[in-house]
């Protein structure tokens, strides 16, 4: 509650909205409640006493009420629904720049499922809340209100059904109010299971496929979708349960009503149109009760909603940005002093005593076997993660002390899946530097071999790109990787098994692209083909450096590195 309650300073620059809608509803309100007390008079005043004339006045007086009702009814429509739409818009902007600013441990931690499921369903649910809170709750306290007092005043003989019937409907809509919460924190918590479910069986439809694994990730599917539906009836059976009860009880008053009506106008204590004005307010009591229920509902639905989002806008994050926005230059380019890393936190450490110096302008290639912690390496230097023990020094300064994007700004990242974003080529190509020309676009593009195939496209750099570059092959995506990390024409470039899936012609002439001395290069390959022309090779093996040198040495000096060789292809690769 407390979350919704922070949420909702969301809605401060909508005031005007948020007010105006509001009291367009009590315009329609009251007109709504004119109408019964119009009636009333009709009946008793003009029709028993055969006054056309008054019937007339009387007839045109509810025309214009229920004219002057509607024009508050669309008006409350149209501001409550601008409150509540901009109101999600901001929200939902406040939660995506936050979980961009996430760390990649933060994103692990939440997982993307949940996070796709708070952008997209928990924000709209909010929505709705608050929309159904600006319209129908101010309407169904209104015409609560309204209708009690005015029975109490015109039809004080029929009030103790009031007073009988109204504490029983608020106890049945306090109790299905509680129960619905629970529920709904379930379905909301079954959402996130459907969602990443969904996510991970797309991202990975060839392998399944490949494996034959349709069956499987189908039952798989099937079993959280039906923990959902079983979550999702309770929840929908116990709001379809309160409504006939919240009937029954409005509809035992009205049937007390008229017999104790009749009773009365056999004594000449009441008049046949009080009693029907009578009926017509409990309806109205009903419904205002009702549609008070069905808002209540929705806001106890939010709750869990509010808390998932303030919890992604007020989370601690485990990487906090430096000071530094200015980047010197050095001698030692990179610096690692006894760093160490863990994944899991359990001791099992990726990465153990890594010292490293990198002088500016210099390539150093990394090898080792699967799981030696290369790509860690590659993670680390941008803070994508933080160390747990020692340091990274860029240009002689901690990179912690660096401002994320000071740092991020000097380095070119090639990682080792090769991701394209939908749009054009050319918007791919300006991730890397968004105020690159053409001929800039085309040299990067030349440098990296992609030139050849963006030139067959009619489109040319204009050409549509699919989600993930799924229109592109797989040594083609790593291509336009390259050249998106060539056009930056960064301090650091840093290359993660970004040739595997490119030929060797082509991974040649990229190697070539590569010995220009503006940058200083990190290559880290599965194969020496990639790395040899290095100017010091590193070695890893279970997170620790066991050899360095350059390439002639390693094979003289490193059995690993010679291993790895031979398994190559060995003097064949000369």
């Amino acid at each position: 509650m407390q979350s919704f309650g922070k949420l909702l300073n969301y809605i401060k620059p909508y005031w005007f909205f948020a007010c105006l809608g509001p009291l367009l509803m009590f315009i329609e309100v009251s007109m709504d409640l004119l109408q019964p007390t119009i009636m009333q008079h009709m009946i008793d005043d003009a029709i028993a006493n055969n006054n056309t004339e008054l019937t007339i006045q009387l007839g045109i007086s509810m025309i214009i009420v229920a004219i002057i009702g509607l024009i508050g009814g669309i008006g409350c429509s149209i501001f409550s629904t601008k409150a509540a739409v901009h109101f999600s818009t901001d929200i939902r902007k406040d939660v995506f720049n936050r979980i961009v600013q996430f760390s990649s441990r933060d994103v692990d931690r939440y997982g993307s499922g949940k996070l796709i499921t708070i952008v997209s369903n928990d924000i709209s649910v909010l929505q709705r809340a608050i929309l159904m809170t600006l319209k129908v709750f101010v309407r169904g306290p209104l015409l609560f209100i309204g209708s009690v007092l005015i029975v109490f005043f015109t039809a004080r003989e029929l009030f103790p059904i009031v007073m009988i019937a109204v504490p029983i409907l608020f106890i049945i809509i306090i109790y299905f109010t509680k129960k619905s919460a629970a529920l709904f924190k379930k379905v909301q918590e079954a959402i996130d299971v459907i969602n990443t479910r969904l996510q991970e069986n797309l991202a990975g439809i060839r392998v399944v496929k490949a494996f034959g694994r349709e069956n499987f990730e189908k039952k798989r599917f099937a079993e959280k979708n039906s923990m959902l539906t079983k979550v999702n009836i309770s929840a929908e059976q116990l709001i379809a349960l309160m409504m006939p009860l919240l009937l029954f009880i409005v509809n035992l008053g009205i049937v007390a009503a008229l017999w104790l009506g009749v009773i009365k106008v056999d004594g000449g204590a009441i008049e046949v149109g009080a009693i029907l004005a009578f009926i017509n307010y409990m309806t109205i009591i009903m419904n205002g009760l009702m549609s008070s229920s069905h808002v209540l509902m929705l806001i106890t639905r939010a709750f869990p909603s509010a808390n998932r989002i303030q919890e992604v806008l007020t989370v601690e994050q485990d990487m906090v940005d430096g000071e530094y926005t200015i980047v010197n230059q050095k001698e030692d380019h990179l610096l690692f002093k006894d760093v160490a890393f863990s994944y899991s936190k359990n001791g099992e450490y990726v990465l153990k005593n890594l010292n490293i110096t990198i002088q500016r302008g210099k390539t150093l290639g990394i090898i080792g076997p699967t799981g030696s912690g290369k790509t860690t390496i590659a993670k680390l230097i941008p803070r994508l993660y933080d160390v747990d023990h020692g340091q990274i020094f860029l240009n002689g300064v901690d990179i912690k002390n660096y401002t994320k994007e000071t740092l991020r700004k000097q380095i070119g990242f090639v990682s080792q899946r090769a991701l394209l974003f939908s749009g054009t080529i050319a918007n791919n190509l300006k991730d890397g530097k968004t105020d690159a020309s053409l001929e800039e676009m085309k040299q990067a593009a030349n440098d990296a071999c992609a030139v050849e195939f963006i030139d067959k496209l009619d489109e040319g750099y204009e050409y549509e790109v699919a989600q993930g570059g799924k229109n592109f092959s797989g040594g083609q995506r790593q291509r336009l990787s390259i050249a998106r990390a060539f056009i930056r024409e960064p301090d650091l470039l840093i290359l993660d098994d970004s040739t595997s899936a490119v030929d060797a012609l082509s991974e040649k002439k990229i190697q070539q692209a590569l010995k220009q001395p503006h940058s200083t290069k990190i290559i880290i390959s599965s194969k020496i083909s990639s790395i040899r022309e290095a100017d010091e090779i590193l070695v890893l093996h279970e997170g620790e450096v066991v050899a360095k040198g350059n390439h002639d040495t390693l094979l003289e000096e490193s059995g690993v590195y010679k291993e790895i060789y031979q398994t190559q292809g060995g003097a064949g690769h000369e």
